[in-house]
């Protein structure tokens, strides 16, 4: 018994003493490795930007090879007719925006005579303001010279947006390819990807890639619908109030009512600005804002519930952590990536032991 108790006090500091730095490490090379992973998608953002938007783009179509595979066509042929259609369908859509943009460049003048007086309208008020606070401050200022420069907002925003243009490019260019190839290729990827794991891991890791799948697509689908019923309701609304460009104005103004929180301050822009040479008074910018925020309530509430809650499950923090941080990392590519990637980094970490709690973190 004596022997027993001697060894007792040598055995147990020894093990406590032990599972610290194991712990610490292992946080430590969390933390590295996140870094690392996030370092990465800065660095290369043109690359997996590109490779995450064709993975979208795939799963959007997926359902239409499907459907044409039915009908006995080989699965190669039919991803090259689906795509060539979707291409097809871009070059319209983009064919008719770009001559509406022109005719609106062309008309530009008669807007930029209203825009200058708001701009000059609110100068006005801040210098009003600035004087009475420089008098109650009693310190004598030197009035300062106001110089209102010409505005050229193509020029400036091709000038501004040159990075932004070669990343569009690089991922038009490659996009079409990828996608085709993920069509063609998808049950033989998914095949190998199966092989990647230990055989007694396979049938979580297949029920943890058809969730993503089910969300990816029902993410994809969804927002699209979403979209278009958007676009269409506000294109309707401006012509019926009888405001130029409608199509133009209601395409912009329908996909910024997309975007989460911001979507309905920023869905007020285009059409204030066509609205600015023919309104003259408050009350019909009133109402386009009431509207506008109608249809931005009624898709947030209803419809995006409706057609993309039912398989993406997260709450209201992580979806705005998220929207801050991709939208940082990526821009406006970011805002868009945002709710699918963590939609699938939440599926993923309901099936990896040890995570489960960031998983019910993000959905809870």
């Amino acid at each position: 018994m004596y022997g027993i108790f001697t060894e007792m006090p040598d055995t147990i500091p020894v093990v406590i003493r032990e599972e610290k730095p194991v712990r610490t490490a292992a946080v430590s090379a969390r933390i590295i490795a996140a870094g690392i992973v996030i370092a990465f998608c800065y660095l290369a953002s043109s690359v997996v930007v590109t490779l995450l938007v064709a993975i979208l783009l795939a799963y959007f179509l997926d359902p239409l090879v499907v459907w044409l595979e039915l009908f006995r066509l080989p699965r190669a042929l039919g991803s090259l007719v689906v795509l060539i259609l979707a291409i097809a369908l871009l070059f319209f859509l983009g064919s008719s925006l770009v001559s509406r943009v022109d005719q609106f460049g062309t008309d530009w003048p008669l807007y930029r005579a209203p825009l200058r007086t708001v701009t000059s309208s609110i100068e006005r008020r801040l210098n009003l303001l600035e004087s009475r606070v420089n008098e109650i401050s009693s310190q004598p200022h030197e009035p300062r010279a106001i110089t209102i420069t010409e505005l050229h907002p193509v020029r400036d925003a091709l000038l501004r947006n040159l990075g932004s243009f070669y990343t569009a490019l690089f991922a038009a260019t490659f996009v079409p390819f990828l996608v085709f190839f993920m069509l063609v290729a998808k049950r033989k990827i998914w095949h190998e990807t199966m092989e990647l794991f230990p055989v007694s891991r396979r049938t979580s890791v297949k029920i943890a890639l058809a969730e993503v799948s089910n969300m990816l697509r029902s993410y994809v689908v969804g927002t699209a619908l979403v979209g278009l019923i958007l676009v269409l309701a506000s294109w309707v609304f401006f012509w019926a109030i009888g405001m130029d460009f409608s199509f133009l104005t209601g395409l912009v103004s329908g996909l910024l009512n997309l975007v989460p929180y911001l979507g309905m301050v920023l869905a007020w822009i285009p059409p204030v600005i066509i609205g600015l040479k023919q309104f003259h008074t408050v009350t019909p910018f009133l109402g386009i804002c009431g509207v506008l925020a109608f249809f931005h309530l009624m898709a947030a509430n209803y419809l995006l519930p409706s057609f993309v809650g039912r398989r993406v499950h997260l709450n209201a923090v992580s979806v705005t952590v998220a929207l801050l941080f991709w939208g940082w990392l990526w821009g406006a590519l970011g805002l868009l990536l945002a709710i699918p990637i963590t939609g699938t980094m939440k599926v993923i970490c309901d099936h990896v032991e040890g995570w489960e709690p960031v998983g019910k973190w993000l959905g809870a």
